[in-house]
């Protein structure tokens, strides 16, 4: 099982946080159990958060699929790098050989 990442873990804090604060709030329970089935529901509720982060690629697989034959993804690259070029008025300049 992978470690979580980064961004997965902090994702999940400030839920599990944030969502067990405004659920008490708004809820004005005093007990025990409505405290706990409220921790409980911000405990899950921050799991879903933090298991739906998605992971970061790889670099090996980025540069592996893109390899493969796969089509490129618009807008990535060096198509954007001269489209960008061109875009802000600078003509593109051949490559000298």
């Amino acid at each position: 099982m992978p470690r979580p990442t980064a961004a997965q873990l902090a994702y999940g804090s400030c839920t599990v946080i944030c969502s067990t604060l405004a659920m008490l709030l708004l809820s004005q329970t005093s007990s025990g159990v409505g405290i706990a089935v409220i921790a409980l529901a911000a405990l899950a509720l921050g799991l879903l958060v933090a298991m739906t982060v998605p992971l970061p690629k790889s670099r090996a697989s980025a540069a592996g699929g893109a390899a493969a034959g796969s089509p490129a993804v618009p807008g990535s690259g060096a198509m954007a790098a001269a489209a960008a070029r061109t875009a802000a008025g600078r003509p593109r300049t051949p490559a000298r050989r």
